[in-house]
């Protein structure tokens, strides 16, 4: 994906609040807010990202750059800062301010394809300001799959959202990912809170208690499909679903202790 060039330097600049204000208007779904991180949200994630001493740290949605002055005052070198944006007047915007970070035009949902020129890189942490609540949760579970593909077992994913619950469903997160939520950011407008997910430890494992109940499940309603079907298959299906929730609600509650 390309980098903007310096001769977009030349455009004059607006405040913040303005830029943000003409992105939502332009595309309300990909924007998902009418200001810009306050400095107690982006302090938060900038702080949930850790101290990253080695490998590339990339922001993603970093809009007009609250997280990235966050991330910078915490130590973050400059040449290990990417940061993807999709909207074009952002990017000139973050080049004027952050240069010489790498700003990288591009769409995050499509995250190993907008950072193939840096393929190979170790990724240490990827945060991101993106409005995931606006997007269906297959792309969602999509993005963080994606970004742990890139950083490996000791990688980080921080988000923040402005709902109540994780903005990566439970769901998603059992047997792949731990989820953490942060206490509720009253300063910022609207309040927000930030979440950081890092590989399970037992992600993949074969001898995984959940993951042996999913395959032997899936066996069974498989048998009985073929050999009863009809509504009998489903009573029998509906039963196992019912069996997987109780078991997921038992893990998260382990999990919690």
């Amino acid at each position: 994906m390309p980098v903007q060039r310096r001769s977009d330097r030349r455009l004059p600049l607006l405040g913040d609040s303005a830029h943000f204000l003409r992105s939502l208007v332009a595309a309300p779904r990909l924007t998902g807010a009418v200001a810009p991180s306050g400095r107690a949200l982006a302090g938060a994630m900038a702080r949930a990202a850790g101290n990253v001493r080695q490998g590339l740290v990339v922001e993603l949605g970093p809009g007009t750059g609250p997280v990235t002055r966050a991330l910078l005052e915490r130590g973050v070198d400059r040449s290990r800062l990417v940061l993807v944006e999709y909207d074009a007047r952002f990017c000139r915007m973050l080049e004027r301010r952050f240069e010489p970070v790498k700003v990288i035009e591009g769409d995050a949902y499509d995250l190993k394809r907008t950072l193939g020129s840096l393929a190979g890189e170790p990724v240490a942490a990827v945060v991101s300001s993106l409005p995931l609540l606006n997007q269906p949760t297959p792309l969602r579970e999509k993005l963080i799959a994606d970004a742990f593909d890139l950083m490996g077992p000791e990688g980080v994913f921080v988000q923040f959202t402005y709902g109540l619950l994780s903005p990566i469903p439970r769901q998603a997160c059992v047997g792949r990912y731990r989820a953490k939520g942060g206490a509720p950011i009253w300063r910022n407008l609207p309040p927000a809170r930030v979440w950081t997910y890092r590989l399970d430890a037992r992600a993949g494992r074969s001898d995984s208690p959940l993951r042996k109940l999913d395959g032997e499940a899936e066996r069974v309603e498989r048998d009985f499909a073929d050999r009863r079907g009809g509504r009998q298959a489903g009573r029998v299906a509906d039963t196992i679903n019912q069996l997987r929730s109780r078991a997921r609600s038992s893990s998260r509650r382990e999990d919690d202790r």
